[in-house]
């Protein structure tokens, strides 16, 4: 009885092994689809062994494609052509004023949206294509485009602008000064007399730089020792006035020949001076169309200067820089003017 039960131990142990030899693997976890719930507790697939597949949610069945493998005699499962598909949404629509981007409706996909110039979104950068109940659909309605509206612009003292309903991106609003009351000095317009409604980084209606002011600005009456006006007369000088200075016989002009009144009561660049000419000295050679190198008033006789030329700007030789030396008694040598195309 022994020798029995030990030969049919062993009749079983090998029947066993031959079913393990004879069988293929688990069926393998598919992205689009899985097991139907009746195949899931299986541990065992001899070959011949058929399951079954279900499409997962999001996908749908491929019209024609078998859902079924087959544990075949080489111990694969077939056969292994996909016959699930992702489900897709419909197309999300048109947005008013604004650009839908979307170059995928499976399930899964993304559409995202921007605004044309001069308006902003309101709702969802983007939408997803999502499981719906038995199908998909988008998770989020689409957003909308409106345009991009600035607050009043500022008010300002002694000055006004011409009000509106409302401020839409791009619109301009200039600003005038009051007039004085009789006999006062007139107010000044400092900054951009209009600014615009425009958007900051957010998309939110800014505009597009701080107002001007409106307020008295004098200058006091420039003199120059040994120089004269040449443009400019006058005894009283206000915002932006400009006066041009020349210097008499045997003086050079230390600084520029024009100045101009600015915001702060003062001339721009500083009022000039009129140096005597002498033996050993040069005023600062006047260049057109270039600069001179280094940039100072007085220069010593013998020393050197390099005049550049601007750009798309050169000397009749074609060249674009130059030396001088000054000679003394405000002369220069080679002194030549920059012509520009």
């Amino acid at each position: 009885l022994d020798w029995y039960l030990f030969l049919l131990t062993r009749l079983c142990i090998a029947f066993y092994l031959l079913l393990l030899t004879d069988s293929c693997a688990l069926p393998g976890r598919l992205q689009y689809a899985e097991l139907e719930e009746r195949f899931r507790t299986m541990q065992s697939f001899p070959v011949g062994t058929t399951v079954s597949y279900v499409c997962r949610p999001g996908y749908i069945r491929i019209p024609g494609k078998s859902s079924s493998r087959t544990c075949s005699e080489g111990l694969e499962w077939l056969p292994t052509e996909q016959f699930c598909k992702e489900r897709t949404c419909n197309h999300p629509g048109e947005l008013a004023d604004g650009i839908v981007h979307v170059t995928d409706l499976t399930f899964g996909s993304e559409a995202t949206f921007s605004c044309e110039t001069g308006f902003r979104l309101v709702g969802p950068g983007k939408i997803s294509c999502v499981i719906k109940g038995s199908g998909v659909g988008w998770n989020r309605d689409l957003p909308v485009c409106e345009t991009i509206m600035c607050k009043p612009p500022p008010s300002i003292p002694n000055g006004f602008y011409t009000e509106a309903t409302d401020y839409m991106y791009q619109m301009a609003v200039t600003y005038t000064c009051n007039q004085p009351p009789r006999g006062a000095d007139p107010f000044s317009l400092i900054g951009p007399d209009t600014i615009f409604c425009t958007s900051d980084e957010n998309s939110n209606g800014v505009w597009s730089e701080a107002p001007p002011q409106c307020r008295v600005v004098k200058c006091d009456n420039p003199r120059v020792e040994n120089g004269k006006k040449i443009a400019g007369f006058g005894h009283h000088y206000s915002y932006r006035d400009s006066v041009v200075f020349e210097c008499e016989p045997g003086y050079f002009l230390v600084g520029l020949s024009t100045i101009t009144c600015g915001e702060n009561n003062t001339w721009s660049p500083p009022v000039p001076t009129c140096e005597k000419i002498t033996a050993v000295v040069c005023g600062a050679p006047s260049i057109k169309n270039g600069v001179v190198i280094p940039a100072k008033s007085v220069y010593e006789e013998g020393e050197s200067v390099q005049i550049k030329c601007n750009v798309y700007c050169a000397f009749p030789d074609g060249t674009q820089d130059m030396t001088a030396t000054c000679q003394g008694q405000n002369l220069w040598s080679s002194l030549q003017n920059c012509a520009c195309e």
